[in-house]
């Protein structure tokens, strides 16, 4: 039996996803310089790193160091994130007539998000590089999240909200000593302004795949799909996508544990889920080349949805490609009547993106393009508790 070593990071380059041009890992950079795309950390999957290695760690995305970013251990800012439960929704399997419908629940993540993973990430990545004031364009949880972990790390965070936001995601933010920033429309509006005060880059900008370290945290959800599943992947994978990290991270783990022999083909569809109030994925997908113009978003219930114009359309798109998904759309209505029979049926309270997730199914049976037999899983991004004020008494 191989003698386990101590962990280390097998990250050895940024990559730009548009013309695959290198860039040192050591270097300060947001996205690269030749395309202005998002950047992806590649890692030296001929060194041996085995599944075995991981018996005995902890619980939680750390567990798989080698894949990720942060050289030096001791960088490491944790809440103790990841690792989060999968759940059969067996009731909801057996009303429907499908075979098996499981659910992780990424409301068990610190500051109750699925945007623990990557901003854990980000935010230890940047201690080692020696950065410690930090900002970020929000629609709700990813704010909270990163005003969590800068308490920790003892950084400066800068956090930038639509003004219609709850009211609780604004208290996090600032609950955690975080400078909390409202403007006037959507995320695409809070990134003009993140820009505007940013302007003499006092600050490092960890919007959504404008660095390259969230996409790091976010493809854990991968790596423990495969593990917790005893390295049996579910035919599809259903998720809601807003900036659509979450969706390329983990068709990213997808790719490195195929190269390390942890799986095998073939892999799940991916679904992207959108909902009918801002739904730029499938707009694109049916007019790649016009798609933005006018494209009228509106403001809805799943905050982490309204993203109108993701930086990483490309590499959503070439996900949804590979792995013949596709993207699907629900309504306000719909969300909310999917959140009450989740409750009252499996006893769990799912965020509004995550009923998107669970509503989109009935749209893939009704078009062919899951099966009753299929194993499905759906991703449940965060806790309804922290909508309880946008239901306004809805039921």
């Amino acid at each position: 039996m191989r003698k386990q070593q101590d962990p280390y990071s097998l990250a050895t380059f940024l990559s730009c996803s548009n013309c695959n041009r290198s860039y040192p890992v050591s270097e300060v950079i947001n996205v690269s310089p030749c395309c202005n795309q998002p950047l992806l950390v590649e890692y030296d999957h001929q060194k041996i790193f085995l599944k075995e290695d991981l018996a005995g760690r902890q619980n939680n995305l750390w567990r798989y160091f080698e894949m990720l970013p942060v050289k030096d251990p001791t960088n490491i800012v944790s809440l103790g994130e990841g690792f989060t439960p999968i759940f059969p929704l067996k009731k909801l399997s057996d009303n429907y007539g499908y075979s098996s419908i499981l659910m992780k629940d990424e409301s068990h993540n610190p500051t109750g998000s699925f945007k623990a993973r990557g901003i854990s990430v980000a935010v230890s990545r940047a201690k080692e590089l020696g950065i410690d004031k930090l900002i970020i364009p929000t629609a709700g949880n990813a704010g909270g999240a990163l005003a969590a972990y800068c308490a920790k790390a003892e950084m400066d965070c800068v956090v930038i909200m639509p003004a219609h936001t709850p009211d609780l995601f604004k208290n996090e933010c600032e609950l955690y000593g975080a400078k909390l920033i409202t403007v006037k429309g959507l995320i695409d509006d809070c990134a003009r302004k993140a820009n505007e005060i940013n302007n003499k880059n006092e600050y490092f900008n960890i919007s959504t795949l404008k660095e390259p370290y969230r996409v790091e945290g976010k493809k854990t959800m991968g790596y423990e799909i495969a593990e917790q599943l005893s390295w049996q992947l579910p035919d599809v994978i259903v998720y809601p996508a807003g900036g659509g990290t979450g969706l390329i991270g983990i068709w990213k783990a997808f790719d490195e544990m195929l190269k390390m022999g942890w799986i095998n083909k073939p892999l799940p569809k991916m679904i992207a889920v959108q909902t009918a109030n801002c739904a730029p994925i499938k707009a694109a997908l049916q007019d790649p080349e016009h798609w933005e113009k006018g494209f009228t978003p509106k403001p809805t219930i799943a905050h982490g949805l309204a993203v109108p114009f993701p930086f990483g359309m490309h590499l959503i798109q070439k996900t949804l490609a590979e792995s013949n998904g596709e993207a699907i759309t629900v309504t306000e209505e719909e969300i909310l009547d999917g959140i009450n029979e989740i409750a009252k049926t499996e006893g769990i309270f799912v965020s509004p993106e995550g009923s998107a997730a669970w509503k989109a199914i009935a749209y893939l049976k009704q078009k062919g393009s899951i099966k009753d037999s299929d194993i499905i899983l759906l991703f449940n991004t965060a806790s309804g508790y922290k909508y309880m004020e946008s239901f306004n008494g809805k039921k």
